[in-house]
C-alpha cells in the first residue's frame, strides 16, 4: 500500500531505553508506563493531547486490564475523547500500527493520530484456559511469552529453529552470523559516542523507576540495559544453542521491556509540530509478506521488495536501512538477496544488540531510521522486520531536509 498524505513531525516521536527482561522495567505495567512517557514528552514538544483525534495502540503481551486497550491509554494521556484500535501482530506490530494510522490520514478520516507501542516481556502472564472436556475437567495453560517463543502451533517449531532452517537452506555459516553480530555491536558503539548523542535525539533519559507508591526511586535508567560486550574471539568460542545448529546466544536478540510512540498526521500539521519545519518526513508505503512454513527470516525479502515497489523506488535508491534482527541469519540472508553489504545497513545498531520488547521494537527502529536520514541530509529509508508466523512487514519513508 502506498501513501501520499501521511507525515511524521520531526521530533514527533520518542522511545524509552530498552531494558533486558527482569531488569529495571520488569515490574512496570507496560500501558501505564507508556502513557506516563507520552505525558512527559508532550510539554517539551509544545503538544497538547487535545490535538489528537485518533490513537493506535500496539502491544503483544497482555497486562492487567489491557482489555480496555487504546481507549484506556487515551484517557491516561489526557485525550479521553478519542479512541482507536489495539493491534497485536507479533514483531510486526509497530509497522502495522503506522500503516493503520497512515490509512486513516490518507482517507481523511482523521488528522492527528498518536501511535503508542509498548510491551513488557518480563513477568509475562501465566494463562489458564478452562476445558470442561479435559481429564477430570482440568484446563489448558501456557506461559504467554516463553511458550510462544518455543512453539509455533502451525509450523510446529521454535523461533530459533526457523533461523536454523534458513541457515541450512541458504548455506549461512556460523562465521557469517558472528561477523554480522560483531558489526552490529560496533555500529551500536557509534550511537554511544559523545555521551550517546545519537540516542539522545529521541530517547527519554534519564528515567527514574519508582516503587508503586511513586515516592521511592528504585533505579535510574540512563540508556539501554542488557547490551553484551562483544568481540570476535568471544563469538567464536560460543557453541550453537541447538547441538547441530549454527545460531548461538551471541547471534540472537533477547527479550526486553520498553515503549515507543510516533505521531502520524497531515503534511500541514507535521510542519507546524516539527522541531525544524525544514525537515519533512513522509510515510510512503507499507507491505507485508509470508514465507514458507518454518522459514521466518526469508519473509523479510518479499516484504521489502513489495514496500519498495509501492513507493516507486528500488533498493539502490535507499540511503538508510533498519531491520528488526532477532537472528543474525536475517541480515545475512537479506544482504545476499538484496545485493548489499553488511555494513550498508543498521548503522547505530539494531534489535540484535539492544533487545526486543516485540510491540515497540519496530517503532524504535523507524525512529532511528528517521534520525539517521536527517543526519545524512535526507533521502529514502527502509524499515523491515520479520514476525511470528513466518511473516514480515516493511515501511518506506522519505526525509526531505530542505
Amino acid at each position: 500500500m502506498s501513501y501520499k498524505r501521511a507525515f511524521i513531525p520531526y521530533d514527533g516521536y520518542w522511545s524509552t531505553p530498552f531494558c533486558r527482561w527482569q531488569g529495571s522495567f520488569a515490574q512496570l505495567h507496560s500501558m501505564v508506563f507508556a502513557a506516563e512517557i507520552c505525558k512527559g514528552a508532550f510539554p517539551g514538544r509544545r503538544i497538547s493531547p487535545q490535538i489528537f483525534d485518533g490513537i493506535v495502540l500496539g502491544m503483544t503481551i497482555p497486562q492487567k486490564s489491557s482489555f480496555y486497550g487504546a481507549p484506556w491509554v487515551a484517557g491516561m494521556i489526557g485525550a479521553s475523547g478519542i479512541t482507536g484500535p489495539t493491534i497485536s501482530q507479533a514483531c510486526a506490530t509497530s509497522a502495522k500500527c503506522v500503516s493503520v494510522a497512515s490509512e486513516d490520514i490518507e482517507s481523511g478520516n482523521k488528522k492527528n493520530i498518536l501511535v503508542v507501542t509498548c510491551d513488557r516481556t518480563s513477568n509475562g502472564p501465566h494463562i489458564y484456559y478452562p476445558n470442561p472436556l479435559g481429564i477430570g475437567g482440568t484446563g489448558d495453560k501456557e506461559d504467554w511469552v516463553w511458550d510462544n517463543f518455543g512453539n509455533d502451533p502451525y509450523a510446529k517449531n521454535a523461533m530459533i529453529e526457523t533461523a536454523e532452517n534458513v541457515a541450512e537452506e541458504a548455506g549461512i555459516s556460523k562465521e557469517e552470523q558472528d561477523e554480522v553480530a560483531l558489526m552490529r555491536y560496533t555500529q551500536y558503539q557509534d550511537a554511544l559516542k559523545d555521551n550517546s548523542a545519537f540516542l539522545h535525539r529521541f530517547m527519554v533519559v534519564p528515567h527514574d523507576v519508582k516503587d508503586p507508591s511513586g515516592r521511592k526511586v528504585l533505579a535510574t535508567v540512563n540508556g539501554d540495559e542488557g547490551v553484551f560486550p562483544t568481540t570476535a574471539e568471544a563469538l567464536a568460542r560460543l557453541r550453537p544453542v541447538l547441538g547441530d545448529g549454527t545460531v548461538t546466544f551471541g547471534t540472537q536478540t533477547f527479550p526486553a521491556d520498553g515503549n515507543a510512540s510516533i505521531i502520524v498526521t497531515t503534511q500541514e500539521k507535521a510542519k507546524e509540530l516539527s522541531r525544524d519545519p525544514n525537515v519533512e518526513i513522509q510515510i510512503l508505503s507499507y507491505a507485508e509478506a509470508r514465507a514458507k512454513k518454518g522459514f521466518m527470516a526469508m519473509s523479510i525479502v518479499p516484504a521489502a521488495r513489495k514496500a519498495l515497489s509501492f513507493a516507486g523506488i528500488g533498493i539502490k535508491d535507499v540511503k538508510a536501512i533498519k531491520t528488526h534482527t532477532p537472528f543474525a541469519v536475517n541480515d545475512v540472508y537479506f544482504c545476499r538477496e538484496m545485493g548489499i553489504k553488511f555494513k550498508d545497513m543498521n548503522n547505530y545498531g539494531c534489535s540484535l544488540i539492544w533487545g526486543h520488547p516485540q510491540g515497540p521494537t519496530g517503532a524504535r527502529l523507524i525512529i532511528e531510521l528517521i534520525e539517521e536520514l536527517v543526519l545524512l541530509g535526507g533521502g529514502y529509508g527502509l524499515f523491515d522486520g520479520c514476525a511470528a508466523g513466518d511473516t514480515a512487514a516493511a515501511v518506506v519513508i522519505k526525509v526531505d531536509t530542505r
